[in-house]
């Protein structure tokens, strides 16, 4: 990357005389705010910091009533201050009294300003305070003026910090209490071992820059180092994983490389040196920034690209300063960690930890992915635990059921031992259980597909013995390498697929990007609901150059073998014609033909429900989407934790819904499957298949249990009774207690 210097930055002057006001190191916060106000020649600047109870302070002013100092206060999510603490983002406002967040207090003085600029003040990626400038006259601030108040925002840590700010009273976990903490299972294990906690990268000692171009140089230097150990940390570590049987996870750390290669974050940090900074502020900056989009961001996988940017940026501050980090001992512990990159577990996992617990992990994440090639124990969630936790403490990870307990008392820790011994022998019963017949205790026949996205899921195929793979998400390979391949790359994504699969089934989801699934340099659409809006098929269809690559290339990586292709989302007739047609299109150019080519649609969208026998007329497949049915279904965003549990699939309306399709499907002969989180769970995967659904397809980790239950499950013995049910519980929001009830006295395990 070309790193020459820029023109100096007209912000340089207002920094040199930042750097000047604090050099001596009894700079007041009531100076800056001053000096401020008038180089960015503002009527005020104020100061807010943190306090105990997620409470902001005024601390200093310059423009407002000297008195509030100390006096005004809002709560984290009150006022426009209040608000930008909450959201990590800034507000450039023209009028702010007419905000709807605007919160009066009068002792300020504040009525006589109209416009305002707030920006959230951070270290590490924890709030401390927050920075506002405001004006007389109605007016938004400039880019360069919102990034000079961002830049002074970062020089105010130490200031804010040593007044306290940021630093709320943490409960005093330490001695013997035990705590227990929910978590979701990342890769399944159970360990026992001591607490390795691991928080952010300490703040960088020198902010301002005397020479931009050495710190370019320094960049450039740095980068070089970086990059050449993450070649060494790969060469390293791919042998071990091929070792263990797992698909080496090429295409993760690929990835991470790419990322390190990539021009986005590192022009950012370019930039961010040319305003006046040093190369190691830069790269804190940028990593504050993205932290703060991030936040936004429901999406585990985009998620992801944080923790991928923070392993790297981690190595490039090493790079930048010549000095390792002192690592403590690893060897048997379970590491803490807020989020974790894929190299950083490797090199983790070559210390000798034992298990991971990752506070923002993700099933589908980097190091996830790599956790389950390693065989590694590690959970996400479990929110708290890293706060709780102090070095040294003894632990219980328990992957399997989702449960981590710090300082267990001796009875704890022996029952899970009883526990351990136990589970080694169901999972051996679960080994013999893979080439067990798939058909109910009364004799129905069932197919369990699993789901995937990454070629490292392709060895479940056989650690499983699933049938074959009901939903490849293809846009997850595109998300974690950061862009969409060109044709003979996707072709070759897609033939790895086939291959792995041999003779069983694949079914292919063509793309499903937008919403908050957006590839990095992605433009963001403003949309006021996004996951109803230009996403999925819709993107497609209206570039159908991007669709029509992606057709081109499974009928490549098929070469003469079966290929079936399933389109997301469909609202309407008109669209899976329209897709279709673009995929018969490229069909009748690509040569070897599929020996057989089966066209089907996603129902994901509760409209297509009133045009099923049209479709299914024109269809070779449906599968039901349940995570997108239920959020349409219901007027649900997924993303929101305060509807996570309000809408429960074992309900009358989804269960008519199912019951509809299904009678519509065996009308027309068409095939009917269900793919989604609804079919990895026993006892929800039982009712389906009493609803007529025999196909189900479900992540890797669920398959063998859902196979357990459906296997002891009575189909025509439950049928009576959900009949019954159906009929005299329409007005519960949920069927799912009593449901679980006949499933347990029936002895079927859920």
């Amino acid at each position: 990357m070309d790193l020459d210097p820029a023109p100096v930055a007209p912000a340089r002057r207002v920094l040199r005389n930042l750097r000047a006001l604090m050099a001596g190191g009894s700079a007041q916060l009531s100076d800056i705010a001053a000096l401020v106000a008038n180089q960015l020649e503002t009527d005020v600047c104020s100061a807010y910091g943190l306090r105990a109870g997620e409470i902001l302070e005024l601390r200093a002013t310059y423009g407002l009533h000297p008195a509030a100092i100390g006096r005004t206060r809002l709560r984290v999510g009150e006022g426009i201050v209040g608000l930008v603490a909450a959201t990590g983002q800034p507000l450039n406002l023209a009028d702010a009294p007419n905000h709807p967040a605007f919160a009066y207090r009068p002792e300020t003085g504040e009525d006589a300003f109209a416009a305002m600029l707030a920006v959230p003040v951070r270290r590490g990626g924890r709030l401390l305070g927050v920075l506002t400038v405001q004006d007389r006259q109605p007016r938004h601030y400039t880019d360069i003026e919102t990034e000079l108040l961002e830049t002074v925002a970062m020089l105010l840590t130490d200031l804010l910090a040593g007044s306290g700010s940021g630093s709320d009273a943490r409960e005093d976990f330490a001695g013997s209490l035990p705590r227990q903490f929910e978590a979701a299972t990342l890769s399944p294990g159970i360990v026992f071992g001591r607490v390795l906690v691991r928080g952010a990268t300490l703040a960088p000692g020198r902010l301002l820059a005397d020479d931009p171009a050495a710190e370019l140089a320094r960049i450039g230097a740095a980068l070089d180092e970086m990059r050449a150990g993450l070649d060494s940390l790969i060469a390293t570590q791919l042998p071990e994983l091929e070792r263990r049987g797992s698909q080496a996870p090429r295409d993760i750390l690929a990835a991470t490389r790419e990322v390190a290669a990539g021009d986005g974050w590192l022009k950012r940090v370019t930039e961010a040196v040319h305003g006046g900074l040093t190369a190691e502020a830069a790269v804190h900056r940028v990593v504050n920034e993205f932290r703060a989009r991030m936040r936004t961001i429901a999406d585990p996988y985009l998620r992801e690209r944080l923790a991928d940017l923070e392993d790297l940026a981690g190595r490039l501050l090493s790079a930048l300063t010549g000095e390792g980090e002192v690592l403590p001992d690893a060897a048997g512990a379970i590491l803490f960690v807020r989020r974790l990159g894929p190299a950083q577990l490797l090199d983790w996992h070559a210390r000798g930890i034992a298990g991971v617990v990752i506070e923002e992990g993700s099933a589908g994440g980097h190091a996830a992915i790599v956790a389950r090639a390693l065989g590694l124990p590690a959970a996400g969630g479990a929110r708290g635990a890293l706060d709780a936790a102090e070095a040294g403490d003894d632990a219980v990870l328990d992957a399997d059921e989702g449960t981590l307990i710090l300082r267990p008392d001796p009875g704890v820790r022996d029952a899970y031992e009883r526990a351990l011994s136990a589970r080694a022998t169901r999972n051996a019963a679960w080994a013999e259980l893979r080439t067990a017949p798939s058909v109910t205790r009364d004799g129905v026949p069932f197919t369990l597909m699993m789901n995937a996205g990454l070629g490292l899921e392709l060895d479940q195929l056989s650690a499983t013995g699933a049938a074959g793979i009901g939903l490849f998400r293809t846009e997850i390979a595109m998300m974690a390498r950061g862009s969409i391949p060109d044709v003979a790359e996707q072709a070759a994504i897609y033939a790895r697929v086939l291959d792995a699969a041999g003779d069983r089934p694949v079914l292919f989801r063509t793309l499903d990007l937008g919403s908050d699934k957006l590839l990095p340099d992605s433009p963001r659409q403003e949309e006021e609901n996004p996951a109803m809006g230009w996403r999925s098929l819709r993107v497609g269809l209206d570039r159908p150059a991007l669709l029509r690559r992606q057709l081109r290339a499974l009928l490549l990586a098929a070469s003469g073998r079966p290929l079936s292709v399933m389109f997301p989302m469909v609202a309407t007739l008109a669209e899976f014609r329209q897709a279709r047609g673009l995929l018969f299109t490229e069909a009748a150019r690509v040569r070897p033909a599929p020996a057989k080519l089966a066209v089907g649609a996603m129902l994901e969208v509760p409209a297509l429900m009133w045009q099923l026998p049209e479709l299914m007329a024109e269809a070779d497949f449906v599968s039901i989407g349940t995570n997108d049915l239920m959020q349409f279904l219901f007027a649900a965003d997924r993303g929101t934790p305060a509807l996570a549990d309000r809408y429960d699939f074992l309900s009358v309306p989804v269960l008519r819904l199912v019951k509809s399709a299904v009678a519509q499907a065996a009308q027309s002969g068409t095939s009917l499957s269900l793919c989604g989180e609804a079919a990895g769970r026993p006892l929800d995967a039982a009712v389906l298949l009493a609803l007529g659904v025999t196909q189900l397809s479900m992540s890797a980790s669920g398959l063998l249990a859902v196979k357990e239950a459906l296997r002891a499950f009575d189909v025509g013995a439950f049928r009576s009774f959900l009949e019954t049910l159906r009929r005299t519980a329409a007005a519960y929001s949920s069927l799912r207690e009593p449901m679980a009830g006949w499933a347990r006295d029936h002895g079927v395990a859920i």
